[in-house]
């Protein structure tokens, strides 16, 4: 069986007689009207017609009677005489409004070719703008085949007696065009064709006998024998470009398909052909079955008018039929206006209009051709979202017959265009774990996959236990290759055990977390997981440390510690890490990582000292914490030496001072631990000598108590009392210790005596021998005080009598001025001059230049001025009430503080004569005195 018949056949084009349009009575031109309302509906086209082409929107027809008629999409034919005998060849560019013919005007063979313009008019026909002769040379020959370039620079004619004339230039003028011939054969031309291909033109000739090239658009013509085959009139055609643009020879046994330089491909499609024609993509044959007729003669052209042909309508590319139907007698196949329209020899036009390509794949669905209708969507130019419903129809059929395998690769089409759970609830349902593997691999190919799509994916590895799919599907070369969720993946792989495939996707995708989690709770492997983190960048590092820290440090603790050394002084990743290894080092805080060392104080010891020697700027934190631990040390210790050298430790850190800022804090450590020398360090640093002597009174040191108050009793007066007070309850024996204090004591007057003796009187050991030296010595001052104040009593009292004398003259008796010198210059007086109550005269031109004021003397001046800064002074802290009050709550002697601001006046009113009128109160008898004193500084005339 031929292999054509194998090809499957279908119905994709609907046939049908083109009708007159309305309001015709359906008669042809030349031609009476037939009879019956039947026959005259459709269209009928004139008799005799010999030649047809088609372009420009309408179909050219050529007849007996040297008429060319034009039928446009309207159906409104119209004609015009072009030759007076008859037409024989047309050509119509598809470019342009160019009509090219062939024919005759006298009897004979003396064809001529004419040139139409159908876009200009002469006298209403087309206007003809060249005619030439087609023989080549002076031999007659009749010519067999016409065709013409678009770019309108080239003619070729083909003739009977095996020549082809090529008409080069402008082939609408004479003047600018060139003829010449081509090809000289012994065979008839039966087809020519010019294909361009960049700047390249070859003409296509083939004859009943073989197939040639030329290249035409060059010099010289060269030509190339393609095959020794040959085909029939009206047998070959020019493909489009969805076949490379191949010359088709249709041949009785076989259809061969031709490039400029070789054969390709061929196939055999039986029959005697007829025409041959190329419409969108298809391949049109008409033939006539062997068995129904002899092969024809050259011409194909002596059938008679009963004879069967058969019309197919090949798709090459999809190897199938697109349409079979038998006609009677056709006279030719046009294609135009998106259909190819039939003549048969009864005049009538048969019209093939091919389906919508839905209504096409229809019908082969439901012919289950799932894979034709792929191949048909695609050469239809179908778009993404159409091929996956096919793809998706394909693999439903397919899953349907039990072929898992071919459904699946079906639906793998689909990704990118249909909801991946629709095929992966079909495989799951059908525990096909190897066919839903391979749609989620491609799924993540094609980075569409979702983290749930990862989770199946792996679980489908790890279900079938395949190692090698599992390693190629996460072992990809960089990062950006990556198609599916590390994370998830990681997830994944650890629930399932997989722990090595886990950490090399955590450790090439830089999933730290995941690392060290598998590795210190899964695998256990705390060496490698410190070894990890010691690669990572610091803060990457740091942040891991404290998290996983603790862990570390119960299993590895050496190491561990060593590690978080180089993290808090000078971090640098190790050699085989991602970080910086050239980048400034950096520290993490100290202070942070110490309660990894909760349970190991060996290596936390280790850690502080570390840091206090590299870094003496660390954290309070670490010395706090250090400090704490070697106080523990010393606390537990049993061994007198370590002990001993442990107390060494802790003074040495405590005296290296660094609890400035956190003295309670270390005070509070040292006496929680009981390190008596530490707490009395921090209290003497601190200026706490009240709790230096409480802490020696409470362990009985009595020696220490007299050398706390002679060491810091200048600071603070009251240990000398607070001491006396403590020997003063003392039962035992401690006369020479009151007696020290009671020197001390008395030497700084810091108690009354009758306060000491009130003391005293609660110890029941002290007698008046411990005291009788004290007494008396205080006694002995104050006799000698008593006088040197009764002295000064009796001094002040005269001195009052002599100014209350001196003021009384001065009110009573006249003052008499003898002064004969100046007090100034000490020269004798010369008028004018100056003289003040007190005694002192002084030149006018002195007491100018030296007085600050007109009323005072420069002499007495000074002196004055200081009994006036002592009243005003007094007149100032009159007014301390708060700082009078608070004195006489806190002193131990509240009469000497009431002595003392009484002697400075502040309970006394005082009234200067410095005070404005309004100021002024009856001046009481001191006020008055004072007033009198200032009365020297009076200047008299």
């Amino acid at each position: 069986m031929a292999a054509y018949l194998q090809w499957r056949r279908f119905v994709f084009f609907d046939k049908e007689l083109v009708k007159e349009p309305l309001g015709n009575d359906g008669a042809a031109p030349g031609t009476a009207p037939a009879s019956g309302s039947t026959v005259s509906k459709f269209l009928c086209l004139p008799p005799g017609i010999t030649v047809c082409d088609s372009g420009r929107g309408s179909l050219v027809f050529g007849d007996m009677e040297g008429q060319i008629w034009f039928l446009p999409r309207s159906l409104q034919l119209t004609g015009f005489q072009a030759y007076k005998l008859r037409v024989t060849h047309l050509y119509q560019l598809k470019q342009h409004n160019i009509l090219a013919s062939v024919g005759e005007d006298e009897e004979g063979i003396n064809p001529l070719v004419k040139i139409w313009n159908l876009e200009k008019r002469d006298g209403g026909n087309p206007l003809c703008t060249r005619i030439f002769p087609a023989i080549p040379g002076t031999e007659p020959t009749v010519v067999s085949c016409l065709t013409v370039h678009e770019n309108l620079n080239f003619m070729a004619i083909g003739f009977t007696d095996g020549s082809v004339t090529l008409n080069k230039g402008d082939i609408t003028r004479d003047r600018h065009s060139k003829t010449q011939i081509l090809h000289k054969g012994n065979y008839p031309v039966t087809g020519l064709a010019f294909r361009q291909a960049g700047k390249t033109t070859h003409l296509f000739v083939v004859t009943t006998e073989n197939v040639q090239s030329y290249i035409v658009s060059g010099k010289d013509y060269p030509r190339v024998e393609l095959d020794t085959h040959g085909c029939g009139l009206r047998c070959s055609a020019l493909s489009d470009p969805s076949q490379d643009l191949q010359f088709i020879v249709a041949g009785d046994e076989c259809v061969y398909l031709y490039q400029p330089d070789e054969r390709g491909p061929c196939f055999a499609f039986e029959g005697h052909k007829l025409i041959a024609h190329w419409f969108r993509g298809y391949l049109v044959i008409v033939s006539r079955d062997r068995k129904v007729s002899p092969k024809s003669e050259f011409t194909s052209r002596d059938s008679q008018s009963s004879d069967k042909q058969i019309l197919n309508i090949y798709d090459l590319c999809n190897k199938f039929i697109a349409y079979s139907a038998i006609f009677e007698d056709i006279v030719d196949v046009l294609a135009e206006w998106g259909s190819l329209y039939v003549l048969t020899r009864d005049g009538r036009v048969h019209a093939l209009q091919e389906k919508d390509t839905q209504t096409k794949l229809e019908m082969l669905f439901k012919k289950n051709l799932f894979e034709m209708a792929i191949n048909l969507a695609k050469s239809q130019h179908l778009d993404s979202d159409g091929l996956a419903q096919i793809f998706m129809q394909y693999g439903d059929h397919l899953y349907s017959k039990g072929n898992h395998d071919g459904a699946v690769q079906q639906y793998i089409r689909t990704i990118g265009k249909l909801e991946p759970s629709y095929v992966i609830r079909k495989f799951l349902d059908a525990q096909r774990i190897h066919n839903l593997t391979a749609y989620l691999q491609t799924l993540h190919r094609q980075s569409l996959a979702n983290a749930d799509h990862t989770t199946l994916l792996l679980n489908c590895y790890t279900k079938l236990k395949d190692s090698s799919k599992l390693e190629e599907f996460i072992k990809t070369k960089s990062e950006s290759e990556v198609h599916f969720d590390v994370e998830t993946a990681i997830k994944v792989l650890r629930q399932a055990g997989y722990y090595s495939h886990a950490l090399y996707l955590a450790e090439n995708h830089a999933h730290h977390e995941w690392y060290l989690k598998i590795q210190l709770e899964d695998i256990k492997n705390y060496q490698e997981a410190l070894r990890y983190i010691g690669k990572l960048p610091f803060e990457q590092a740091e942040s891991n440390m404290k998290r996983y820290g603790k862990i570390l440090m119960h299993h590895i603790p050496e190491q561990t510690t060593h590690l978080l050394k180089g993290l808090c002084t000078d971090y640098r990743p190790s050699p085989e890490g991602r970080g910086d290894r050239d980048a400034p080092g950096c520290r993490a805080n100290s202070e942070e990582f110490i309660p990894i060392f909760a349970n190991n104080p060996r290596e936390l010891k280790a850690f502080l000292e570390h840091m206090s020697e590299v870094q003496p700027d660390s954290p309070q934190g670490i010395y706090d914490t250090l400090l704490e631990l070697r106080l523990q040390n010393w606390a537990h210790e049993k061994d007198p030496q370590i002990k001993e050298k442990l107390h060494a430790e802790a003074i040495s850190l405590l005296k290296s001072g660094r609890f400035c800022d956190v003295f309670d804090k270390a005070l509070v450590l040292c006496q929680m631990h009981d390190f008596q020398d530490g707490v009395l360090y921090l209290y003497e640093q601190g200026k706490l000598f009240q709790q230096i002597m409480h802490y020696h009174m409470q362990h009985e040191q009595y020696r220490q108590v007299i050398a706390v108050c002679e060491r810091h009793g200048e600071q603070d007066p009251s240990l000398w009392e607070q001491a006396l007070s403590y020997f003063a309850r003392k039962e035992e024996d401690c006369k020479e210790y009151v007696a020290a204090v009671l020197k001390h004591i008395e030497s700084k007057n810091l108690m009354p005596p009758l306060l000491v003796v009130q003391t005293l009187a609660h110890n029941s050991t002290a007698t008046l021998s411990v005291i009788r030296d004290y007494l008396v010595q205080k006694l002995q001052k104050q006799s000698q005080q008593i006088a040197q104040d009764e002295l000064r009593v009796r001094r002040y009292r005269e001195e009052t009598t002599r100014i209350r004398q001196e003021i009384q003259e001065l009110k009573a008796s006249p003052k008499i001025f003898q002064k004969t010198k100046c007090s100034i210059c000490n020269s004798a007086l010369e008028l004018p001059s100056v003289h003040f109550l007190c005694g002192h005269s002084f030149h006018q031109h002195c007491f100018e230049s030296y007085s600050e004021s007109d009323a005072d003397c420069p002499t007495c001046l000074p002196e004055n001025r200081k009994v006036m800064d002592m009243i005003r002074a007094q007149e100032q802290k009159r007014d301390l009430h708060d700082q009078f009050q608070h004195q006489l709550k806190c002193s131990n002697d509240s009469f000497s503080v009431i002595a003392d601001y009484f002697g400075r006046g502040v309970f006394n009113k005082l009234t200067l004569l410095t005070d404005p009128p309004t100021a002024r109160l009856t001046p009481s008898l001191e006020a008055g005195l004072q007033r009198d004193l200032l009365m020297h500084s009076k200047r008299g005339t």
